[in-house]
């Protein structure tokens, strides 16, 4: 066992250790050694916990077997799943943050002796708060990242879910926890307990059906928010600094970056907390759209374009994940830059499916970062481009965000990508995107529908340059 002044020590290194974390992760340079220092961080942070206590019982044994197997199993995940499917994996996994923090808090308020909490009945009023706040953000994070995984995996409709009274009810059941926090920690009742467990798993549910798709990133960056907060709030339970570190950092750069997406987004943030944006009708209605004729082409006349092109734009999206074909618009690139044509790619802040998806993938196929530019960089550029070149990307093209005030992506910042000379848009289908509804883009003059895989699309066209 080593002292409370030294654990405190190597806590504080490991808090640290996350906060350079962080800044490593914050560009796509220095992020390996940003995660490195992460995984030093965890794993001091873990030891100093277990050699923290005092007196080994057999209990301990299925602690250290439950804690290989779930690394092991995490590994597992790690080295198999899909950069496509990177989405889902940080929907899941925030939910699983969440249960953790439930299950400590249930098992804190049952027995809070092994805590030195006090005795059931008569816990320290400090710990109940905290326990309490804890398992209700712990809650909703578990309920809402559960819908969240299952509408990115398409299980569940990607359109908003409404019904009326909804936000009525949402604001009832908050007041509700509220209240039975107060009455928990007067009383210490464990029906109480209990009851505001289960209506906090119910606001989850409630609070993220009516988010519709094309705000998924932003759901994904909230739900990592509440995570933080939930672990935050059940490390001061424990009395365990880095815990409350740990989950201070978490929930707030989660918090920071929904406020920065939510104001690239023209969104308002609160809304976002509170689960209130995306319920429109709109949506439902585009969909029965009656499509207009499009002009469609294929590889040879792309190829064409952009031989005769100075400048090229790349808009990547989801698409490009799906089809996996960042390795295959490398090479197109590095074709085209060797007949002197400039090639830059255009990121929106909410493209794919979570915050950075895009960068990720491209950093991936090792595409330089000065070449990668974000939304505000480099939307001015399209007017003087010749080309255009979308794989995949829909919603964050859409025209519709600036026209159209009853669309349900109404003042939500796009890529100009219609001013461009030239725009050749791959794509499988006419079908509209995550968010339901039909892309203006398509039916553009200086448009051309490239339909076919974006990854055998991109080679055909490398092989026509």
């Amino acid at each position: 066992m080593i002292s409370g002044n030294l654990s405190a020590t190597f806590y504080l290194i490991s808090g640290v250790l996350f906060i350079l974390a962080l800044r490593g992760l914050s560009s796509p340079e220095t992020s390996r050694q940003g995660n490195f220092y992460g995984i030093i961080g965890m794993i001091i942070a873990i030891s100093v916990t277990f050699l923290s206590v005092g007196n080994f019982s057999s209990g301990f044994v299925y602690v250290i077997i439950f804690l290989l197997a779930g690394g092991a199993i995490g590994a597992f995940i790690a080295f198999k799943i899909p950069m496509t499917a990177m989405p889902e994996l940080v929907a899941g996994f925030h939910s699983l943050v969440g249960l953790a923090a439930v299950f400590v808090a249930i098992s804190a308020f049952i027995n809070p002796e092994a805590f030195n909490l006090g005795s059931p009945g008569n816990i320290k009023l400090a710990s109940l708060i905290e326990m309490s706040i804890g398992a209700a953000v712990g809650a909703i994070t578990f309920s809402g990242s559960i819908i969240a995984f299952l509408k990115l995996q398409g299980i569940m409709s990607g359109a908003p879910i409404t019904f009326k009274g909804q936000h009525l009810l949402n604001a009832l059941i908050l007041i509700s926890i509220i209240v039975l926090t107060y009455l928990l920690c007067v009383s210490q009742s464990s029906h109480l307990f209990w009851f505001l467990l289960s209506i906090s798993f119910l606001i989850g549910f409630l609070l993220i059906i009516p988010i519709g798709g094309a705000d998924m990133p932003v759901v994904i960056s909230m739900l990592n928010s509440y995570s933080g907060w939930a672990a935050a709030g059940i490390g001061f339970t424990l009395e365990n600094t880095a815990l409350i570190i740990t989950g201070a950092l978490v929930g707030s750069s989660g918090a920071i970056l929904s406020y920065i997406m939510c104001k690239g987004m023209n969104r308002s943030f609160f809304n976002v907390i509170l689960g209130g944006f995306g319920a429109t009708e709109q949506s439902s209605k585009d969909q029965n759209k009656e499509q207009r004729p499009v002009k469609s082409g294929n590889a040879d006349d792309a190829a064409f374009l952009m031989k005769n092109a100075s400048s090229v734009i790349i808009v990547p999206g989801y698409g490009m994940a799906v089809a996996q074909a960042q390795h295959a618009l490398r090479e197109m690139v590095d074709t085209l830059k060797k007949n002197d044509i400039k090639v830059s790619y255009a990121i929106h802040p909410v493209a794919g499916r979570m915050p950075g998806h895009m960068n990720v993938l491209l950093a991936e196929a090792n595409v330089p970062y000065d070449e990668v530019f974000e939304l505000e960089e480099i939307n001015n550029d399209f007017a003087n481009a010749d080309v255009a070149f979308v794989i995949g990307a829909n919603d964050v093209t859409n025209p519709v965000a600036k026209t159209d005030p009853q669309s349900p992506i109404y003042g939500m910042p796009v890529l100009d990508v219609e001013k461009c000379k030239s725009v050749l848009f791959v794509k499988r289908s006419l079908s509209p995107g995550y968010a339901g509804i039909d892309n203006d883009l398509f039916y553009k003059e200086n448009t051309l529908m490239l339909f076919a895989d974006a990854k055998k699309m991109t080679e055909d066209i490398t092989k026509n340059l």
